[in-house]
């Protein structure tokens, strides 16, 4: 019988109501095991890990991503699959960082959670995880139906590093409008097989080391040059700007001037859009076209969370700004679509 080990850091799914005051407080996993006894008639083993301190999402960081990928590291050789309760708000955060963490990923890590406790009366919680188990329990031909990093939420397995949460208070928190979704869950669990990577016979490599010395300019009409050049003379070493449709900002000179001082100065710059649908086309337009001409990176179509946390990954691999720029332009782990 094969084994998923469940990783429990915290969030919605682990929480109950204070009868008193009625505010929300963390649970130990045997209270939510307690509260889904359907987990027994599974055809798998659980084996649990919860944090000693039961964190809320608002409060993850690079540090608690580098345990959580030990985690998956020390136990890789011991279990089928990995299923890691996590709250919703930075879920898609934590995804797109392990997946980036753990290559050569050969097994399933889903993350899941939801959006009511499990203990609520109308709880996504049960189905959330529940499904997800089955997910990273599934197999075809002895091999993991899908060996990545994923969110399992509302009937729906996305890829990690190309969702975001968008909603805040239906079941369907989840979406990832640039990249097909990998499984969905009704009668059957159907797989989009075609859309799922697996990886190659080398064996896993963890990479523990993210730098977030990375700074967010994001865009918008009337910005003014003491707003930008604050964020581009700070002391970082890579900063994601969120600009206009596909790619486009202000053609001014001054913006112009500051964009290359910075990357003159050793700064890697990734432009991203601040469209959820569609990709950044450098060059298409005059508005991007300087852009692309002082080395500005195309992020194509990767959504913030994953543009942030790739960034954070490859400033822990290199010191060589060209070399990282090269790099965010490149599809590490199915996070971007090349076009």
């Amino acid at each position: 019988m094969s084994q998923i080990l469940i990783i429990y850091t915290g969030g919605t799914i682990g929480m109950m109501s204070d009868p008193v005051t009625k505010v929300l407080k963390p649970i130990n996993f045997e209270q939510i095991m307690d509260n889904v006894p359907e987990l027994e008639k599974l055809n798998c083993k659980i084996k649990v890990h919860s944090f000693k301190e039961i964190i809320d999402s608002s409060n993850m960081n690079p540090e608690i991503w580098s345990e959580l990928a030990g985690l998956i590291e020390s136990h890789y050789d011991d279990v089928d699959g990995f299923v890691i309760l996590h709250g919703s708000d930075t879920m898609a955060y934590t995804a797109s960082a392990l997946s980036f963490m753990l290559e050569n990923l050969a097994k399933p890590v889903i993350f899941t959670g939801s959006q009511l406790p499990i203990s609520a009366i109308r709880t996504d919680a049960k189905e959330n995880l529940m499904t997800a188990i089955e997910i990273a329990n599934a197999k075809k031909n002895d091999r993991a139906r899908v060996p990545e990093v994923c969110i399992y939420f509302d009937y729906k397995l996305f890829r990690g590093n190309r969702s975001f949460k968008y909603n805040s208070s239906k079941f369907e928190a989840f979406r990832s409008p640039n990249y097909p979704i990998l499984a969905e869950s009704g009668v059957h669990l159907r797989f989009s097989v075609n859309d799922i990577r697996h990886p190659g016979e080398a064996s896993l490599i963890l990479h523990k080391n993210l730098v977030n010395e990375v700074a967010v300019l994001k865009l918008y009409p009337g910005i003014s040059p003491k707003v930008v050049a604050a964020t581009l003379n700070a002391d970082v070493r890579g900063i994601v700007m969120e600009t206009f449709g596909a790619g486009n900002t202000t053609t001014d000179q001054w913006f112009i001037d500051l964009l290359k001082d910075a990357i003159d100065s050793g700064k890697v710059i990734l432009d991203i859009s601040q469209c959820k649908v569609g990709t950044v086309e450098l060059g298409r337009y005059e508005t991007s076209k300087q852009l692309k001409d002082i080395g500005v990176a195309n992020g194509y179509d990767m959504t913030f969370e994953a543009a942030v946390t790739k960034m954070m990954y490859l400033l822990g691999q290199l010191d060589d700004p060209k070399e990282v720029k090269r790099l965010l332009e490149v599809d590490l782990r199915g996070e971007l679509t090349v076009s």
